[in-house]
């Protein structure tokens, strides 16, 4: 019997249980552009108000994953392993993370993407290095993986191409925000890079995706269990997004704060960066096996972080990748914004509070991010942050320091930093960087109990 997307649509607009042959058929209808838009969004607010059963997620997920092409790391004679996270400002753990794991004996295939309102995008970032190439053929990503154990790309058109249409149709249609929707574009997009193990970062607070915790639980849950049903190693880490990671947010900037971190050097603003990045790293080098525990991933990925292996695989990866080396040693040398603005504190007290959201807007009107895809983004914009949740504070202390190429642009930004950051009367202790911890053996809880397996 043929399926008709009509019918597909109406029976899950009804609260009913899709079959594999009728998720299938949505899938390959997006990947091969046969289904028209419209029925495709309808589709897609179908299972935004009506959610999916977890048969339901892990089909559709596999179907996209296999909706393309995939990675196949046969022969390589490392195990893969990868990160992901749900988004954040001045979040510039990959830049780490890879290195860590690659000088561990692992390979890390990353995938990543670009930035879209108010959260950064790895692939702006690297390519602020002059010349570094962030679209590989599968061929030259497993030529860089071979000669150093990590690569960071993006997305190839026929890597998952279910979800390069799927996702510019939710972004239309009001219907990001489903879980289950999230769920299968995340993990069949680090599925398809054939991982042995998958350490997720997803965030909490102000400048989060997802602020509810009770969401966000539920997400990483998903995630985690979708994961470990298509054999990859998967674990969640609940990490605090409740003001910028590190002190920079923006493009190179970012990359900037990651080179002087892999040099060893140390900044009090700084050290909340690096103790996520060994955190996530240790736990991708216990699931990759490198390691009994993730406490023992840590450790081992910090003696990396220390004896300068992580820094010269990095410097390896850039030049493989075509990057500029030069540059990269260069540091602050190389940041040459045309404009600088100091953003002052309006009064005495204590740093209280951040909407780091607010945060993530203001480094994108200064020119680091971007509102449409395809937008162009500047190297060198970005913000300076001299002050962490619960700091005492002196009014007319600087606060953060602006960069942009046009002086027009710090208007905006000097408004919202103005909004999002709340000078307090009383101390106040940030939260914990890390949260919580879903793992395949405690991610039942999070799950919905009323999911059909």
């Amino acid at each position: 019997m043929s399926l008709h997307p009509f019918d597909i649509i109406r029976k899950k607009r009804d609260g009913e249980e899709l079959t594999g042959d009728e998720i299938r058929c949505i899938v390959e209808g997006a990947a091969q552009e046969t289904i028209p838009e419209e029925q495709l969004s309808a589709w897609l607010m179908a299972v935004f108000l009506r959610g999916l059963s977890l048969r339901e997620l892990d089909t559709l997920t596999t179907a996209m994953r296999f909706s393309g092409e995939v990675l196949d790391h046969r022969g390589l004679g490392r195990k893969t392993v990868d990160k992901h996270s749900t988004g954040g400002v001045g979040d510039k753990t990959s830049f780490l993370v890879a290195p860590l794991a690659a000088a561990a004996g692992l390979a890390d295939p990353m995938i990543s993407g670009r930035a879209l309102g108010h959260t950064g995008g790895t692939l702006d970032k690297l390519e602020s290095i002059p010349g570094y190439r962030t679209q590989l053929s599968l061929a030259e990503m497993r030529h860089v993986l071979e000669r150093c154990g990590a690569s960071i790309v993006g997305q190839t058109k026929n890597l998952v191409p279910a979800d390069r249409i799927l996702y510019s149709l939710r972004d239309r249609t009001a219907t990001v925000e489903s879980p289950y929707l999230i769920c299968a574009s995340i993990m069949s997009k680090k599925l398809a890079a054939g991982l042995d193990a998958l350490a997720i970062d997803v965030k909490t607070g102000s400048g989060a995706f997802l602020r509810n915790e009770d969401d966000a639980d539920f997400l990483a849950a998903l995630m985690v269990e979708t994961g470990e049903r298509a054999a990859t190693r998967t674990v969640a880490i609940l990490t605090d997004m409740s003001q910028p990671l590190g002190r920079f947010a923006g493009n190179w900037v970012e990359i900037q704060e990651s080179m002087t971190l892999l040099r060893g050097q140390r900044h009090p603003l700084s050290e909340d960066l690096r103790e996520i990045s060994l955190v996530l790293a240790g736990w991708m080098i216990h699931l990759g096996g490198e390691a009994a525990s993730p406490v023992e991933g840590r450790a081992l990925a910090e003696a990396k972080l220390v004896d300068g292996s992580a820094l010269r695989i990095f410097r390896e990866m850039v030049a493989a990748q075509g990057g500029d080396v030069q540059a990269l040693d260069a540091g602050e040398a190389f940041h040459k914004p045309k404009f600088r603005r100091v953003f002052r504190a309006p009064a005495s007290g204590y740093f209280a509070a951040a909407d780091c959201t607010k945060v993530g807007w203001a480094v994108q009107r200064l020119g680091a991010g971007r509102e449409r895809a395809g937008e162009p983004v500047r190297a060198h914009a970005g913000l300076e942050l001299h002050a962490k949740l619960g700091m005492k504070i002196e009014s007319g202390q600087p606060l953060a320091t602006l960069f942009a190429d046009d002086e027009a642009r710090f208007a905006e930004p000097e408004e919202l930093l103005g909004e999002a950051l709340t000078i307090g009367d009383e101390p106040v202790a940030p939260p914990p960087l890390v949260k919580r911890i879903v793992s395949s053996e405690n991610k039942n809880k999070f799950l919905n109990a009323a999911h059909r397996t």
